[in-house]
């Protein structure tokens, strides 16, 4: 749910935009993993993976050709939607309950510890 509201703060300024000046996203290219065919729907989702590992689009693309796979972390990064999508295809209400906020937190890394408490 925070990852959602997350999402819609980003997205709000994007929908204040005056419709005349904006053009629709081109049409996807090379998706493997993500079942969706609208520009609109992928940048959603995309921005969404940048807001739970708190990078940029560089990080998993190629500046200027998000199609290009020469990027290996973007090889990473379908394993990743892939294990996400299995395991919440294991609840059965249906609904998401792991995204890649679940572990990584706005953080490149995922944390597998919790940070030590100070000393008191």
């Amino acid at each position: 749910m925070r990852l959602f509201a997350t999402t819609l703060l980003v997205l709000l300024p994007l929908c204040a935009q005056d419709k005349e000046k904006k053009q629709p996203p081109p049409a996807p290219t090379n998706l493997k993993v993500l079942k969706t065919t609208s520009g609109a729907e992928v940048r959603q989702i995309m921005m969404a993976f940048t807001a739970g590992l708190g990078v940029r689009c560089v990080y998993c693309h190629v500046q200027g050709n998000f199609a290009s796979d020469d990027n290996p972390k973007k090889e990473v990064a379908r394993h990743m939607i892939e294990m996400s999508q299995h395991i919440n295809s294991q609840f059965p209400d249906g609904k998401m309950h792991v995204t890649c906020y679940t572990c990584h937190r706005g953080e490149e890394e995922p944390a597998t510890a919790p940070a030590p408490k100070p000393a008191q």
